[in-house]
């Protein structure tokens, strides 16, 4: 296309949110006319089911359950009155829980405010709340937040080691559903242990966000920690940021949530236009849609032009990935669907991996997140005439350019600036596109099998280890690798044996392993 082309394309497809200030740019996408024509029935179909999923409806058929984040932030569209008070009395249990803490009526035992926080959780009920605290969070906040979002042991040290001095005045805030996550369980014992280290005790610093019912809750009723919020059933992980999980820990830090949700808000309803030109969600659907031939061929490559968005990619990746990363369609068939997503930010990502998406193997779109407002105050000049953000700016869209030229396909969302506001519209609007998308390409995007999958196999290799152990601890004599599977009934699990055994071993845990290391098959096994 010529310049005067472009810039026709461009007028034709831009959408502009006056009330939010939020522009979205898809003339990059080489999408016809004829083809969007093509989607219209496709499109018919996915707004009816969005507007049933907002009505109620059973969403996930294996848990029985709806799908309800949208009535986070609009709770007079929740199904029946007790969910709407229930919406209602939590956000207004946070607001007054955070204000307690701030002004030290709610304070722990051995300090006279808590000063910093400790988010215990993972997958959903981390990411969020980690992309949430990267983009408001201040440097003055009244509460700084560290997180534990993994069960690696020398993270967790790393995170003990930066509270050291400040554990005695730290609210930990644990995050699971049932309590039965075993990554969130390992944290709350490490937590525990550190705490106890300093002479502390966890339930007067901690507060739970679970199931009401489960067994955790139990636990902190129990235990009588501080307090209890829900985590409900119709709130998937990975669109929980504007419930508990989410609002509870960026209050505590001093962000506007009520900005938060009125963004959201006011993102969804612009996203129930039931026509693809107008509705942002709609296009972002077709340009997804497009690019991968509904097929997810092409991955999502996300450039945020702000440090603060830095971990936008890495949220709307599990949002999108496990959401649309499906085997089988909702018809039963096998599809293998779903989009991947990767990013880091720019311009960072000129002096990385931008050469190869402008040279190399075109399997990609990219997704430029540009902020408009470069600081607060003025800048000063790096050059006559220009500033840092002017550079930044023209980075962005020269970059832009020089991948259309090579046929690199592209998007652009446009924001003001960074605040609490813009922030919730963009939650909502990659969770209103992934529903659109889900069905269009007719996945059911609000079930995971293949994660609760993962889960069991890990459970199925750490009860292996105990068994080893165990068959080592009674054995008179070092047993030959192929001696020991067979013992344990597991001939046809000699590998993973191997790797248990040898991580154990690296952490002096009462393995040796002797032999030729080269030659695992040949080596010997022992309790220390």
């Amino acid at each position: 296309m010529d310049a005067a082309t472009t810039w026709q394309r461009y007028q034709d497809w831009l959408y502009y949110h006056e009330g939010l200030g939020l522009y979205l740019d898809i003339s990059r996408m080489r999408f016809s006319e004829d083809f969007v024509a093509m989607l219209q029935p496709k499109f018919d179909k996915a707004f009816a089911d969005l507007a049933a999923l907002e009505a109620g409806a059973i969403a996930n058929p294996d848990e029985n359950r709806m799908v309800g984040h949208y009535w986070l932030r609009d709770s007079s569209l929740a199904p029946s009155p007790d969910l709407q008070e229930d919406i209602d009395s939590t956000l207004q249990k946070i607001h007054g829980f955070a204000q307690k803490v701030h002004s030290g009526e709610i304070h722990p035992p051995n300090a006279p405010k808590f000063t910093h926080i400790l988010s215990v959780g993972i997958g959903g009920s981390a990411l969020g709340p980690e992309f949430v605290a990267d983009a408001l969070g201040a440097v003055d906040a009244p509460m700084q937040i560290a997180f534990l979002d993994n069960t690696d042991p020398a993270g967790m040290d790393r995170v003990f080691a930066q509270l050291k001095d400040h554990l005695a005045s730290t609210l930990v805030v644990i995050m699971t559903k049932s309590g039965g996550t075993p990554e969130t369980r390992n944290g709350m014992l490490e937590v525990k242990h550190a705490l106890a280290q300093q002479g502390l005790s966890l339930a007067p610093q901690a507060v739970a966000v679970t199931g009401l019912g489960s067994k955790f809750e139990q636990i902190a009723k129990t235990e009588g920690w501080l307090d209890i919020f829900p985590m409900h059933d119709w709130v998937g992980g990975r669109t929980s940021e504007m419930s508990a999980v989410g609002l509870l820990p960026a209050a505590l830090q001093g962000i506007d949530i009520n900005a938060m949700l009125a963004g959201a808000k006011e993102m969804d309803a612009a996203t129930r236009l039931p026509q693809i030109k107008g509705n942002p969600a709609a296009m972002l659907a077709l340009s997804w849609y497009y690019s991968g031939k509904g097929k997810g061929e092409k991955d999502m490559v996300v450039l945020p032009y702000k440090d603060s968005l830095l971990l936008f990619s890495r949220y709307l990746q599990q949002l999108v990935m496990e959401s649309l990363g499906k085997e089988k369609d909702l018809d039963g068939q096998v599809v293998h669907q779903g989009i991947a997503v990767y990013g880091n930010k720019g311009s960072t990502d000129q002096h990385a991996y931008v050469q190869q998406l402008r040279e190399g193997i075109a399997n990609f779109f990219v997704t430029f997140i540009e902020v408009l407002e470069d600081r607060q105050g003025e800048s000063i000049e790096v050059e006559p005439g220009a500033t840092s953000g002017d550079f930044l700016s023209g980075l962005l869209q020269g970059t832009r350019q020089a991948l259309y030229d090579n046929r690199r396909d592209s998007i652009t969302v446009t924001v003001p600036r960074v605040d609490a506001r813009r922030v919730g519209a963009l939650i909502a609007l990659y969770e209103r596109t992934v529903t659109l998308y889900g069905s269009l390409v007719n996945v059911n995007a609000y079930h995971q099998p293949g994660v609760e999958a993962g889960k069991k196999a890990a459970a199925t290799v750490l009860d292996l280890q105990k068994q080893v152990v165990q068959i080592l601890a009674e054995a008179a004599a070092p047993m030959s690798l192929s001696d020991l599977a067979a013992k344990a009934g597991a001939a046809d699990q000699i590998e993973a044996i191997y790797k248990i055994l040898r991580h154990l071993s690296a952490n002096q845990r009462g393995v040796e392993l002797m032999g030729d290391l080269r030659q695992p098959a040949s080596l010997k096994v022992s309790a220390r």
